[in-house]
């Protein structure tokens, strides 16, 4: 009797790898900067994040009725990630509410884990920005947290490069310390859980943009206002941590760079003209819109079908 081969659709690659295994991954990534947040800003920003997450990690076990709230441990990513784009004296009750914001709206709306179209952090971000401008706005200087403006809103001279790497600057918990986020995104593409495509698309379009439209005079000036737009604000946590989402990114490799691409470009739009002097978020939330078209766009030919 002849025997037909069947052999359905990918993945056929298996990996001891666990969705827990990933969120442990990116928790131990977030550390760095999580670190780097208590150090400058201290207690008011160790609560904001431990309130966010385990607000987070509360949502989402009683959505889905689990006595484990770590679960799978990614509303603990989620609830950290949002604490990272919070400034770090907001008050406690912003922090409880958007870690619920963000499990109930953000995620378990569309069905949980892996058909969330957005980000669940971002989601939270904007729904509290929108609601309450004030209190995600109120910035405060790193040891002594007195209120402050950003470098976005005060300009390239107002901080020295050494302060935007290091982290010496105000601005949301998470995202002032260039050097803690480079630290620990490296884990994450040593773990090979990002490729350089999303971050590199985003981080070199922000770079370039800013070199052409707020670079003027000798070239070290126009790197200079390149750069300044990089280290400053929440591009690095974006590109890093945020853009990369698995979920909510593109699968495929010529996707992910349109996409890396497209929140750079809508990320200084935002910047240059538009009501806020920060852009990432509703640049990451636009693309985050886009996914399903840039996938579709860019999948490759197909040579065959799945055997019914």
């Amino acid at each position: 009797m002849e025997r037909k081969l069947i052999v359905t659709s990918s993945p056929h690659i298996k990996t001891p790898e666990s969705v827990q295994s990933v969120m442990i991954d990116v928790l131990v990534a977030l550390f760095p900067a999580a670190l780097a947040g208590v150090i400058f800003f201290g207690w008011p920003a160790l609560l904001t994040m431990v309130l966010c997450t385990v607000s987070a990690m509360v949502a989402e076990a009683l959505v889905l009725r689990e006595k484990n709230i770590f679960g799978d441990g990614s509303a603990a990513v989620t609830g950290l990630l949002l604490a990272m784009v919070l400034p770090p004296a907001v008050p406690w009750w912003i922090s409880v509410l958007g870690g619920a914001i963000a499990i109930i709206i953000g995620k378990q709306v569309f069905g949980g884990i892996g058909n969330n179209i957005f980000n669940p952090a971002l989601v939270a971000r904007a729904i509290l920005l929108a609601s309450w401008a004030g209190h995600l706005t109120y910035w405060v200087r790193p040891v002594d947290l007195t209120t402050a403006a950003t470098p976005l809103e005060l300009g390239a001279d107002a901080f020295s490069f050494t302060n935007l790497f290091v982290g010496a600057i105000p601005g949301s918990l998470g995202e002032t310390s260039a050097f803690a986020l480079i630290l620990g995104a490296a884990w994450l593409f040593y773990k090979g859980h990002i490729d350089w495509r999303i971050p590199g698309g985003y981080i070199g379009t922000v770079f370039v943009m800013g070199l052409l439209f707020e670079g003027f005079g000798s070239p070290m000036a126009m790197v200079s206002a390149g750069l300044f737009h990089v280290l400053a604000g929440g591009v690095l946590l974006g590109a890093l941590f945020m853009a990369t989402d698995m979920v909510t990114s593109p699968v495929t490799a010529r996707g992910r760079l349109i996409f890396g691409i497209g929140c750079g470009v809508m990320t200084m739009l935002v910047r240059l003209y538009g009501a806020f002097p920060e852009g990432v978020t509703f640049a990451i939330l636009l693309m985050n819109a886009l996914t399903p078209l840039i996938d579709n766009l860019t999948l490759p030919t197909k040579y065959g079908e799945v055997a019914k």
